[in-house]
């Protein structure tokens, strides 16, 4: 009886081994329903939960209408100097998550970015699944972006991630942590990443005005042409309706309620 009893324990002990692993290498594709009226996105459990045990973002304060601009950036399709030039224009800081593969073949564009004063965020040095690396292939893709990063511009290092296509688990998460890494996603987003696909600038500034809520990370990709016309008038009447644009720094410090005075 006794060793049956035990090797029943062990039988349950292997099966919440095997739950923790699985629920640990689950892959997640980030998505949420859009916002309307203003109203700030939700993307339940278990997310909630785990973004907030990881320190993850990816919205701001639903009291404060602050916006921050972040955009994707994996190769260079001749619209980002535009871009750069009315975020210039605007005195409207950004983020921009880069590639390997964009620092290399874009670097004037990368040492303009960090000479305006925005934000470089690791985006991963070759765009792989992250969720399907190990932990070690994690941190050599990050490190590897980061030692380019430093060897084209100076900058040291990156401290914000967001992983390709938006595909994560909980282990992606995790070893970002380790690696002094906080991971950064995005609470109004639409399909901009085709380059030959052109919808036309209205079609951009209604999908961001149309989602537009206090509070939001804003995802778009430079290489598309209808953002690069539609962010002018976009900045402009977002102000006109009483927004600012901060910088991830500026939302991480409202995150952990650290006065930036």
């Amino acid at each position: 009886m006794k060793r049956h009893i035990l090797g029943i324990s062990f039988v349950l002990l292997v099966a919440l081994v095997s739950f923790i692993s699985v629920a640990e290498a689950e892959e997640f594709h980030w998505g949420f329903k859009p916002s309307k009226n203003g109203e700030p996105v939700e993307i339940g459990e278990p997310l909630e939960t785990l973004m907030n045990k990881y320190g993850a973002i990816y919205k701001g304060s639903p009291e404060k209408k602050i916006v921050y601009l972040t955009f994707d950036n994996g190769y260079e399709n001749g619209y980002t100097e535009s871009i750069l030039n009315t975020l210039r224009e605007e005195n409207a800081p950004a983020t921009f998550f880069l590639t390997g593969h964009y620092l290399t073949s874009a670097t004037d564009l990368v040492k303009t970015m960090v000479k305006d004063g925005h934000i470089i965020g690791n985006h991963s040095y070759g765009h792989p699944n992250m969720a399907r690396l190990s932990a070690a292939e994690m941190k050599t893709e990050w490190k590897k972006f980061d030692d380019k990063l430093n060897e084209l511009t100076g900058v040291k290092r990156t401290y914000y991630a967001r992983p390709p296509e938006g595909i994560f688990n909980e282990e992606v998460l995790k070893v970002g942590n380790e690696a002094g890494y906080r991971h950064m996603f995005w609470s109004i987003a639409f399909k901009d990443w085709l380059k030959d696909e052109r919808r036309g600038a209205k079609y951009a500034y209604d999908a961001l005005m149309g989602q537009l809520h206090p509070g939001a990370i804003i995802l778009m990709h430079t290489v598309a042409q209808d953002n690069a016309e539609a962010i002018p008038q976009f900045i402009k009447d977002a102000k006109a309706q009483g927004y600012t644009f901060g910088s991830l720094d500026d939302l991480v410090l409202e995150h952990e309620k650290i006065s930036p005075y």
